[in-house]
């Protein structure tokens, strides 16, 4: 059972004989009174100063919640954009080393059709000079039947002067 500051005040002593002055009794229980109603004022006050705490720290702590859920979906966006950063990077990679490989593939042609080209340009600058040689042999041989012919011609006419002279002597 609670004890208010009304029951102090109404409260009332059996009076015998050679028992406590009743003025002493009822002034301290006046002040007894007072007393209490002030300390039932203070534990009201702190009671509602604690439940605006208490809401006060409810509130941070919802906060606190809002904040650490916040940086936990911050947190996992990051990871997520690390991720998709990589991914991204690995295909850019792989891309490259692709066209890498095309342009290598496609110069390695290139080369291997020079080559051919070029081995064909050989043949054909063989061919070429077996035919100048050919050429250069059969005007030689030709210089050289002229010069036979003429050599021959000399002859002859040598013997011609020579049987004219012979004729004539």
């Amino acid at each position: 059972m609670k004890i208010t500051p009304l029951d102090i005040q109404q409260k009332k002593f059996k009076a015998k004989f050679r028992g406590f002055d009743t003025e002493d009794v009822n002034a301290f229980l006046d002040l007894i009174t007072s007393e209490f109603e002030l300390l039932i004022k203070e534990n009201n006050f702190l009671k509602d100063e604690l439940a605006k705490k208490e809401a006060k720290i409810l509130d941070f702590k919802k906060k606190e919640t809002t904040l650490k859920d916040t940086l936990m979906n911050a947190q996992q966006l990051v990871e997520n954009l690390k991720g998709n950063a990589q991914k991204e990077a690995e295909l850019i990679i792989k891309e490259a080393e692709l066209k890498a490989d095309g342009q290598i593939r496609e110069a390695q042609k290139e080369i291997a059709n020079l080559k051919k080209e070029l081995n064909d340009l050989k043949k054909q600058k063989m061919l070429y000079l077996e035919k100048v040689k050919g050429t250069i042999k059969a005007f030689q041989k030709l210089i050289s039947m002229e010069e036979e012919e003429e050599k021959e011609d000399e002859a002859r006419e040598d013997n011609v002067r020579f049987l004219k002279t012979k004729k004539e002597s």
